[in-house]
């Protein structure tokens, strides 16, 4: 899970002087304080000095989900020993099932796995320092193959936290993964729009009141599933519902192939990235877009890079094609 370490890492706070006195007086007895926790993290929060961070809870697994919730929804999570899933390898998978409505609405967990595997060379000692997973731990461990296609062979949707990451990796893991449909918490979520300071897994479970034990995959998975569940009070609808609406969403890649030279810039600085056909797209600049969009850039490409009537390539995108390295 490397490349998708920063966005799973804890924010650093500042530091910050708290008050010997609260500045807006309230009485231990209007807010029925006593040795309950919950109760004394009512009264300093009602001081107005203090903001509490309640540990997450994983949600129970039940062995009956609701009717009303028809569709299965996977959250998946990887660690692995680096960054290139050609060459690198899985050592921590974790999966937690759920249930969900046509409405984005989130219902109930059904299923939970967790496994190491033990790569077929040396953890590397930074991967070890970033997720507290080590040589020894997965000595002789085995992914379990037929508990985790229970999970994901009945699955509508797979989220990962930065797809683009998770997705390669799977697949190469084993094709259970393959010809699924994959939506990506981190892309397809406006969480500035919702509030956030950015999209890494600790701003977003620490603006949503939580605290949890992350870098371990069915620990970060939780956590993701309570962030993508709540409706804050200033939103109509919960984050999950946005991204299911995303998935559904056709988009469309576009390749500006033979674009000329000193037009780099202006397509870099309009979103554009740049591949070398290593990862098997074609040589060139491209961007990703909603497909309603794709007039609108394909009349930019003909009249600001190539200026003539150019036919650049397009490739057209669902969930089960997006965050796939081809």
């Amino acid at each position: 899970m490397n490349s998708q370490l920063d966005f799973f890492a804890a924010p650093v706070l500042p530091s910050t002087k708290l008050s010997a006195k609260p500045q807006a007086v309230v009485r231990r007895e209007q807010v029925g304080i006593g040795s309950d926790d919950e109760a004394i993290a009512r009264y300093l929060e009602a001081t107005g000095n203090y903001r509490v961070l309640r540990k997450l809870l994983p949600r129970p697994v039940v062995e009956h989900a609701r009717p009303e919730f028809p569709r299965q929804g996977v959250i998946l999570d990887t660690e692995t020993t680096g960054l290139n899933h050609r060459s690198d390898e899985i050592i921590e998978i974790g999966v937690i099932a759920f249930t969900f409505n046509d409405a984005g609405e989130i219902g109930d967990v059904t299923g939970v796995y967790g496994g190491l595997q033990q790569p077929t060379v040396p953890i590397p000692a930074e991967i070890t320092r970033l997720t507290g997973i080590t040589d020894d731990m997965v000595a002789g461990q085995v992914i379990d193959l037929v508990r985790l296609k229970s999970l994901i062979e009945s699955a509508d949707l797979i989220i990962a936290h930065n797809a683009g990451f998770d997705r390669p990796f799977c697949e190469a893991f084993s094709p259970i993964f393959c010809n699924k449909a994959w939506a990506c918490s981190v892309s397809e979520i406006d969480w500035s729009a919702r509030g956030f300071e950015g999209s890494k897994l600790g701003y977003l479970i620490g603006q949503s009141g939580y605290f949890h034990d992350g870098h371990r995959a069915v620990d970060d998975c939780f956590a993701l599933l309570e962030v993508l569940g709540q409706t804050r009070l200033d939103s109509t609808s919960a984050p999950f519902a946005e991204l299911y609406r995303a998935s559904q969403r056709s988009r469309v890649r576009i390749y500006a192939e033979n674009s000329p030279f000193d037009m780099k810039d202006h397509l870099k600085a309009r979103g554009y990235r740049w591949s070398d056909g290593s990862d098997g797209r074609p040589k060139s600049w491209w961007v990703e877009l909603p497909e309603e969009k794709l007039d609108e850039e394909l009349h930019f490409l003909r009249m600001e890079i190539y200026r003539w009537d150019a036919d650049p390539p397009v490739k057209y995108l669902t969930a089960f094609d997006r965050f796939r390295t081809v």
